[in-house]
């Protein structure tokens, strides 16, 4: 057994090349609302449980689908007002179950990238095709109902095969958001392609805030301007990368997206945050690091 998986480099924080954003900006601040779809009763994964209780779980299901029905118009417009385009983690098959949602997303000018086709359908256990199939589904789907082209991935439920990363390099993608090592972008090693991997956070994931650390939602809006207030600092030696997850479900529900309102207004307001999508990030990590 190996005990290093040799995805990248180890570069120590203090000791890497210089990285510049947009006018001077100290970090990159990304959105990333995960839009997604559950299936209440979906096929059977050996390895892992779609959900908690015995299928079909009409709580869950129904939990999540708040995000589709409500909690994502209450984000997307609290994002707009204070100046945040979305880089979308999809669920592919939204753009089957719920159209309006995707709709409204790409009208906002977010940008998409995949999060699998259902978050209740697993990596584990998938051969080369089966993964295959995925990819290309996504590719297509996406372009169909957007126009737009993915570049990034973040696999279904957090679940992956040893060969997800060449795969998605493979097919012409350009980041993961899988990898959760760094606070600056990293070059992945693949077998073919150039892929980076983009910080993603699952510290301040408030799938972690709200259902790992049971915070409250000031507490999670205080995590978030801590995280940005450091990493501001930080970025001023070398530009770094806040990524604030979301889950429409949870961060939109009315006694929550009031101190989350603050928090977009915290950012915005200090002057040193290039608001941007996970694309531009890449794109200008990737003229730097050329």
């Amino acid at each position: 057994m190996r005990d290093d998986p040799s995805l990248y480099d180890f570069a120590p924080y203090r000791d890497r090349p210089k990285l510049t954003w947009p006018e001077g900006k100290t970090v990159a601040v990304w959105v990333a609302p995960n839009l997604e779809y559950y299936e209440i009763d979906p096929p059977a994964n050996p390895y892992r449980k779609s959900w908690a209780k015995p299928h079909p779980d009409v709580v869950g299901f129904s939990h999540r689908d708040h995000s589709n029905r409500v909690s994502h118009w209450r984000m997307a417009e609290a994002m707009t007002k204070h100046g945040f385009p979305g880089s979308v983690s999809l669920s592919i098959a939204l753009c089957q179950h719920h159209p309006e949602v995707v709709a409204d997303a790409n009208a906002r000018g977010w940008e998409f990238f995949s999060h699998g086709i259902y978050n209740t359908r697993y990596t584990y256990g998938m051969d080369d095709a089966q993964e295959r199939a995925i990819i290309e589904d996504s590719i297509r789907t996406v372009r169909d109902a957007t126009g737009q082209t993915i570049r990034g991935w973040l696999a279904p439920a957090l679940t992956h095969t040893e060969r997800t990363l060449d795969l998605i390099a493979e097919y012409g993608l350009t980041y993961t958001c899988d990898l959760y090592h760094d606070d600056q972008p990293t070059a992945i090693r693949t077998r073919s392609g150039r892929l980076i991997s983009m910080p993603y956070s699952l510290e301040v994931n408030d799938h972690y805030g709200f259902f790992v650390y049971n915070m409250s939602p000031r507490d999670y809006a205080d995590a978030l301007i801590r995280q940005f207030d450091r990493l501001a600092e930080e970025g001023a030696a070398s530009g770094t990368v806040m990524c604030i997850p979301l889950h429409a479900y949870l961060i939109g529900q009315p006694h929550r997206i009031g101190p989350f309102e603050k928090v977009l207004e915290h950012i915005a307001a200090d002057g040193r945050a290039w608001i941007t999508t996970a694309g531009e990030i890449a794109d200008a990590y990737l003229e730097q690091a050329a």
